[in-house]
């Protein structure tokens, strides 16, 4: 061999090599150590940028400019789609992230993309560490936890919220032969699946209930099959009623919904609320509501900065969900999207900057505060000692008296 031929070859060779041996000093996903990396998120496949090789020959030009157009391509598919965290199938929050995309879906290029989550709980951290989600539903109490953990750095500084929504409701299923729900102490109840809204809901709200019963993680169609065959005692699902698992559940009429007091600690964190027969004809009564629990559900983003990419998209969705808000209100889309005020504050959370600047210009009413729970116990613990159920029955007169301190 040559002297020329010898080095060639070895340039060749090193060529070949190098790119693995930088592949193997950075973790997947993320950038050359040279070029700075964003805080929790990066691009998912770094592509070669024209001229870091040197190319010979027409076919290899060729791909170049392929290259190039897949770039341009792929930029402005990424440019204009966001992903959103849900929930489990046949889900409250599953359905609202389809109607989402389908409401949404081309309106100024927009995309949504609907991922299936676990549920609130999960969500919360998915959207403070996951690459790749932009936004999520999640809940006040999950928000709480999130600040709440020790191994989480300053929260509400990585995520703000676009619109707190509705309600999700605390549901009991259990048998008809149950007619407390303190008969559930010390019995299996299950709590769908582990770090979904209803596992961190659910347990929270029997915590603040004081009732203490072996609790167990299974889905909720499996949940239910166990039920019907004794297994277990109870079935929780926190989420918007209603709950299509729940209302399509054919239980011979052996099946009833309990009765949720609002009482204890849960008074001071949760809202009164309400399930009715017109929800769920085979498990409530007629003419007779079923009291329970409910939480506030939250759409919130992760806080990128306002100069980002990842910004500009989400400030994109916000722009399409806050125009389009009307197309909600109509069928097929769930109904509790027509219980929301987009103007509603969330309590300590920062709204995001894009969906804040949205609404001041705008220049609709005054946003308005939701009611905190432990206000809720407030009111009612000035008005008289009252039992569970006059509870319930001051929550409208607690509305009219916040109204009134408020002006």
């Amino acid at each position: 061999m040559t002297r020329r031929a010898a080095v060639l070859c070895l340039a060749t060779l090193l060529s070949c090599l190098l790119p693995l041996g930088q592949a193997g000093a950075q973790p997947p996903d993320t950038l050359p150590a040279a070029a700075p990396v964003p805080d929790r998120d990066a691009p998912a496949r770094p592509r070669p940028q024209a001229g870091s090789r040197p190319q010979a020959g027409p076919r290899a030009q060729a791909a170049m400019r392929e290259t190039a157009e897949d770039v341009a391509l792929g930029s402005h598919l990424n440019a204009n789609t966001v992903a959103v965290i849900s929930g489990t199938p046949g889900g409250t929050y599953f359905r609202m992230a389809s109607d989402l995309a389908f409401v949404l879906d081309g309106y100024k290029d927009l995309r949504v993309l609907p991922v299936m989550g676990k549920g609130a709980g999960q969500n919360a951290y998915d959207l403070r560490y996951l690459r790749g989600i932009d936004i999520g539903f999640v809940r006040t109490d999950s928000l709480d936890q999130l600040r709440k953990d020790r191994r989480v750095g300053n929260a509400q500084s990585h995520i703000a919220y676009i619109a707190r929504l509705f309600n999700d409701e605390l549901h009991v299923v259990a048998s008809r032969e149950i007619t407390d729900i303190r008969q559930l102490a010390g019995r299996k109840v299950s709590f769908d699946v582990r770090g979904s809204g209803t596992d961190v809901s659910g347990r929270a709200m029997f915590s603040g209930l004081g009732l203490t019963v072996e609790a167990v993680n299974v889905d909720q169609p499996a949940a239910l099959g166990m039920l019907e065959r004794g297994e277990i005692a109870a079935v929780v699902s926190v989420a918007a009623k209603p709950v299509a698992v729940l209302s399509e559940f054919q239980g011979g009429g052996r099946f009833r919904l309990l009765d949720v007091p609002f009482a204890g600690a849960a008074a001071e964190s949760y809202m009164p609320a309400e399930l009715t027969h017109a929800d769920y004809p085979l498990l409530a009564p007629e003419g007779a509501p079923v009291r329970t629990l409910a939480v506030g559900t939250i759409l919130a983003a992760y806080n990128w900065p306002r100069s980002s990419e990842r910004y500009a998209r989400i400030a994109r969705f916000v722009d399409a969900f806050f125009s389009q808000y009307d197309a909600f209100l109509k069928a097929p889309r769930h109904p509790k999207w027509r219980e929301v005020n987009l103007t509603a504050e969330v309590a300590d959370w920062p709204r995001f900057p894009a969906a804040k600047d949205w609404l001041e210009r705008r220049g609709g009413p005054a946003p308005t505060a939701a009611a905190a729970p432990g206000e809720v116990a407030q009111f009612l613990a000035q008005r008289r000692a009252a039992g569970e159920v006059d509870r319930d029955q001051l929550y409208q007169e607690f509305l009219r008296w916040r109204d009134g301190r408020v002006r």
